[in-house]
């Protein structure tokens, strides 16, 4: 089993930044995929970032030259760092972990209870 741990969520007007932690626990086969999930009210949940044991990393366009995801492999932890953000990045964000990219971007795989991150314009 694995168990994920978010920290860092908060409400910050825009422009400024935010970082967001997720913290691992459990079978490390299990994780080599770890990244950000968000949902904000009436809308799909979107793919943020990703990043595998290897540090191969995909974002979402809307992530792309704003938000840096990194990872500590002895810790288990991942990191979002989130800059220039944007009324529209808020939203609920779940870290979730997986064993394939694949299986990650579906989105149904171990989950975190979720962070909220709140952008005032």
């Amino acid at each position: 089993q694995v168990q994920l741990a978010e920290s860092g969520g908060g409400s910050v007007q825009a422009g400024g930044s935010l970082r967001l932690s997720c913290a691992a626990s459990g079978a490390a086969s299990a994780i080599y995929w770890m990244g950000w999930f968000r949902q904000a009210p009436g809308k799909e949940r979107e793919a943020v970032a990703v990043i595998s044991t290897a540090g191969q990393t995909t974002y979402a366009d809307s992530a792309k030259g704003r938000f840096t995801i990194s990872r500590d492999n002895v810790k288990n932890t991942v990191s979002l760092e989130m800059n220039n953000l944007k009324p529209e990045d808020t939203a609920m964000y779940t870290c979730m972990a997986d064993r394939t990219y694949i299986d990650w971007a579906r989105g149904r795989g171990y989950r975190g209870p979720g962070t909220q991150v709140a952008v005032s314009s």
